[in-house]
């Protein structure tokens, strides 16, 4: 079903109307990308004209934060519209199990899906295995191409991808998929060209971020003539680190793990000029609403030597300084954990040039796209439309506070103010305006302050059967386990 909103034109006798359809809508998420490394936030050695293009011509968010400060929860909350006292995903894993969405659960793709959309997820989904409930096809998705294992995308060169349900082998990826040769750095030629571990004959290897951005594009221009939403989960540039070509910064004076680095941020850049060609092309540009953002907040400090194998010399974050301007970085939980870069494009619709300091973050995608797409939003959920934010039209409701937890970790950001509680221990304030980087905790000169945002992480809070709760034993929670008659989950964390 094709859904059309009834929209007032503008004419010489002001009585004409017309049916406009409802916008396209394209999610692109990145993995990883930090608050500085695209042009449109500062950065000035890694080029990305196609991103900065879409804030250029669209609003740029100063105040924008992902749902999680890792991979998996972050997505449960873009999907769900639910912040993590809430969502069903709220780790990566637990005593190595890894959760899946549920047959209940509600997503912005279920929504979409019947509100007329033909939706498609394209990239890393993080959210079932292949034996869970919460696969993309049941989940709202019509059709999904891509990784289901988190840790299966750790290869860019994997045995195989999944088509919906099927898996799609790539022979020539010999045996680079294996831990010991993706987790070693690779080989370049003098050409600036990769020879990836294990793999004999590079010309026949599979470059999992290229054949997804081409799967992405065989969608939207299978899909021209009806409303549909893109979810673009690209997986560049999480580590491991490797490009099958370093292009512009081959013979740059860097560490290769930089040129790495850069190169694969440039070539998320180039596809996302691809797919804004490809909808130029269709004449599908000023009907398309594009979302751009990154899954959580500074990525590269905390695994570079995991991952990127820098000894020496300095870190990506001192080199391309792309950190966010407050404290915090991925896996942890202060501010600069959650803050990600986000930009929003809309061609006569959003103002070209905005910039906003807006405060939402990934639970209020979903509303937002139920307004987008003319329908009503589901009364159970965390987030609140930012449409009128982007299209300066009507009055933007903000939310009272922000609200995750990770790891029995809670954060709130309330207004200039952001707190911090370890694992149900004592609650750390600090105002973000006057200091950024959260170093003088000034909860002991703010009582009732304290006590109103220790209210608010209890209230936000709901126990998960999956998940200890804050301040809650590991003893505690397995008698609770014993007592709802949930068995011990099963190790499942590397199953692909």
């Amino acid at each position: 079903m094709t859904t059309f909103i009834a929209l007032s034109a503008c004419s010489a006798n002001k009585e004409e109307t017309k049916e406009e359809r409802v916008p396209n809508i394209i999610f692109i998420l990145s993995d990883d990308l930090s608050w500085g490394d695209l042009g449109c936030y500062g950065q000035d050695k890694i080029k990305t004209p196609n991103i900065d293009r879409i804030a250029k011509e669209g609003v740029k968010f100063l105040n924008a934060y992902a749902g999680s400060t890792v991979c998996a929860p972050s997505r449960s909350s873009l999907m769900q519209g639910l912040h993590q006292g809430h969502a069903r995903v709220r780790g990566n894993s637990y005593q190595s199990y890894r959760e899946s969405l549920q047959e209940e659960d509600y997503t912005v793709a279920r929504l979409l899906q019947e509100a007329g959309y033909r939706t498609g997820l394209f990239g890393k989904w993080g959210l079932s295995l292949e034996n869970q409930p919460g696969i993309p096809n049941k989940m709202g998705f019509d059709e999904f191409f891509g990784y289901l294992n988190q840790r299966q995308a750790h290869t860019y060169y994997p045995e195989f991808l999944y088509h919906n349900q099927d898996k799609v082998f790539f022979p020539g990826n010999k045996n680079h998929y294996e831990y010991e040769n993706y987790s070693k750095a690779s080989t370049y030629d003098e050409e600036g060209k990769v020879i990836p571990n294990g793999i004999e004959d590079p010309s026949s290897a599979v470059y999992s971020f290229d054949i997804i951005n081409e799967k992405a594009l065989d969608f939207v221009k299978e899909n021209k003539d009806q409303p549909f939403f893109l979810y673009l989960a690209n997986t560049v540039p999480h580590g491991p680190l490797i490009v099958p070509d370093l292009g512009e910064y081959k013979d740059k004076d860097w560490p290769i793990q930089h040129k790495e680095w850069a190169a694969m941020v440039s070539r998320m850049d180039r596809e996302v000029g691809s797919l804004m060609d490809v909808l130029d092309s269709l004449g599908l540009d000023d009907d398309t609403i594009i979302f751009f953002a990154s899954d959580n907040g500074n990525s590269s400090q905390g695994y570079e030597k995991r991952y990127l194998d820098i000894q020496e010399g300095p870190t990506l974050s001192d080199f391309f300084k792309h950190r966010s301007p407050t404290r915090g970085q991925k896996s942890n939980e202060y501010n600069g954990g959650f803050h990600v870069p986000a930009m929003v494009r809309w061609p006569g619709k959003i103002r070209a040039g905005t910039v906003s300091d807006h405060i939402w973050a990934f639970w209020d995608f979903l509303p937002t796209a139920a307004d987008l797409a003319g329908v009503p939003s589901p009364t159970f959920i965390d987030g609140i439309s930012i449409l009128p934010t982007l299209t300066g039209q009507g009055e933007q409701i903000a939310h009272e506070y922000l609200y995750w937890e990770h790891k029995q970790n809670q954060a709130v950001r309330f207004g200039d103010y952001y707190a911090h509680k370890a694992n149900g221990g004592k609650l750390e304030l600090y105002n973000l305006i006057t200091d950024p980087q959260q170093q003088n905790d000034i909860s002991d000169e703010n009582k009732d302050l304290v006590e109103k945002i220790d209210k608010m992480m209890a209230d936000a809070h709901r126990p998960s059967d999956v998940w200890p709760s804050p301040g809650e034993t590991e003893e505690a929670f397995n008698k609770r386990m014993e007592k709802q008659n949930i068995p011990k989950r099963p190790n499942n964390v590397g199953h692909y």
